[in-house]
This record gives structure tokens, C-alpha cells and sequence, in this order.
């Protein structure tokens, strides 16, 4: 269920790029397949104890609530990010509906995080085509270990604004090998510490009943997740300097959603703070 709500969400987005009297509505229906795919995928990362995208899905219910009664006004700002949206998924579908594609990346990315361990001192075995093993301890490189995502978000953003084709070139220099490089590293940083057990600590919050799991935990859950967000914001402010266009509109967001948010903790707050 959770897979189909994916694939219509990138349908719903990628209708929304065909101008139409009731593009508005398919954004709506993109957004709120997301936020639905959030909330199924809750038991996933209970089950691995990760705290981000719980914390995420909690969040995404106002932000949907706000998303829809502005693309109903047909507010532009609201409208620019669903723009923003529907580029990322125009980036990322390929990878994530096309087997080849995906595979294909998956391939580059573990061979080339294999490449880095050797060269660090900590080598690893493939016991299967996407999974590496070292000292008894075995990882998988999935679609969401190649950054992908991040890479389509951000050009997304880099492009789901009006510029011109330097500022989309420069936008793409920037995120591309910038994104790319940078999960590599978070790659070797999770594995080296799982495989050598550097983070064995408070198994009650961190462990799940398998053997060793603290250390990817605390790797994986917590300081990539974590160091990832920090880069993507530092990431995105360079955009800005690149898009004084996308700071523009980032600026007038946070006005919007804020302005929003205050009106529903304190309505009469909203009456004399920000307004969108």
C-alpha cells in the first residue's frame, strides 16, 4: 500500500507540471499521498528506533492542513513549492521506478563505499551483490543509501524556481557531487562504526533484540540523520547566494507557515503577529 501511495504521489506531481485549470488539485493529492506514506511507514522505524521520521509525520499533518487551504486560494508561494516538489520527483522517479536505473546506482554507490573502506584500513566481503560483511556484521545498501533523494530534493529546489540556465548549471555543480560525495563518507561512517562497534551504549534506547545494532543506531539513527539535516541546510543557504530567487520564496514560506501555525496555537496571537 505504502509503495502505491509513492507512485501516486510522483503521478499526482508530475500532472501537476501540465498547466490546467485543476493542477491545484493534483498537488493537493501529491501531497497528502506523501504525508499518508509517512504515517504507514511508522512501524519501520519504530521498529529500528528511529526518532526523525516519526517526528516528521507529526509535523506533516499541520503543514498538509496549511499546504491544502493555500493551493485552494491558489496562492502562488504554496503553488512554487509544489513546483518544487514535482522537479524532485521528476529527478528521483526514474531511479525509484525504473529496476535498471536503481540497481545500476545501488552498484556504483556500494562499490565505490567499498573502495573507501579498503583505502581507510577497514575492508570489507560482498555477500551479495548489495551487501557488505565485515567482522561478522553485514550491511545493505538500499536506494536510500545512494542520496538520491536529498540529490533530487535539493535540485529540486534548485531548480523548481524561475533562473536561467547558468544559475541552473551552477545549481547542479553545487548539489550533485557536493550530495554524492558527502553519503559516501556518511556511508563509510555507519559501516566502519556498526562492523567495529564503536557506540555499544544504552541499549535500552537503542538496541532492538539484534546483536551489535546500538552502534548502527547510534551511527546511522542519530548522527548521520542529524549531520545530514545541518549539511542540507548549509547546502540550501548556498543556494540562496546562487538563487536570490529561492531565498525569496523560502523567506515568504516561513512567514506563511508560521503565520499559520501561530493562528492555530494562538488565534488571537495571529490576529497581530506575522501575516502571511
Amino acid at each position: 500500500m505504502k509503495d502505491y501511495l509513492v507512485l501516486v504521489s510522483c503521478i499526482c506531481f508530475l500532472v501537476f507540471l501540465v498547466p490546467g485549470r485543476f493542477r491545484k488539485y493534483f498537488a493537493i493529492g501529491g501531497w497528502a499521498s506523501i504525508v499518508g506514506y509517512l504515517f504507514l511507514e511508522l512501524p519501520y522505524y519504530f521498529s529500528i528506533n528511529n526518532f526523525m521520521y516519526p517526528a516528521l509525520a507529526l509535523l506533516s499533518v499541520p503543514f498538509l492542513a496549511i499546504t491544502v487551504k493555500h493551493l485552494l486560494r491558489g496562492d502562488p508561494r504554496v503553488m512554487q513549492l509544489s513546483t518544487i516538489a514535482a522537479v524532485a520527483f521528476l529527478i528521483y522517479a526514474p531511479f525509484g521506478y525504473i529496476p535498471a536505473l536503481g540497481d545500476w546506482l545501488i552498484t556504483a554507490v556500494a562499490d565505490q563505499t567499498s573502495a573507501v573502506l579498503a583505502a581507510a584500513g577497514y575492508p570489507v566481503n560482498f555477500s551479495a551483490w548489495n551487501t557488505m560483511e565485515r567482522n561478522g556484521f553485514q550491511t545493505e545498501i538500499i536506494l536510500a543509501c545512494t542520496g538520491i533523494q536529498s540529490i533530487a530534493i535539493m535540485l529540486g529546489v534548485a531548480w523548481g524556481v524561475p533562473s536561467t540556465a547558468r544559475q541552473k548549471l551552477a545549481g547542479f555543480l553545487l548539489v550533485l557531487p557536493t550530495i554524492y560525495i558527502l553519503n559516501i563518507v556518511r556511508n563509510v561512517f555507519v559501516i566502519t562504526a556498526y562492523t567495529e562497534q564503536w557506540f555499544p551504549y544504552l541499549p535500552a534506547i537503542a538496541g532492538n533484540g539484534e546483536f551489535g545494532y546500538e552502534s548502527f543506531f547510534w551511527a546511522h539513527n542519530v548522527m548521520a540523520e542529524l549531520g545530514a539535516l545541518a549539511f542540507l541546510v548549509i547546502l540550501a543557504y548556498v543556494l540562496f547566494t546562487i538563487l536570490p530567487e529561492l531565498g525569496t520564496l523560502a523567506d515568504s514560506l516561513y512567514r506563511l507557515y508560521r503565520g499559520e501555525a501561530e493562528r492555530i496555537l494562538r488565534p488571537k496571537a495571529g490576529e497581530s503577529g506575522l501575516q502571511p
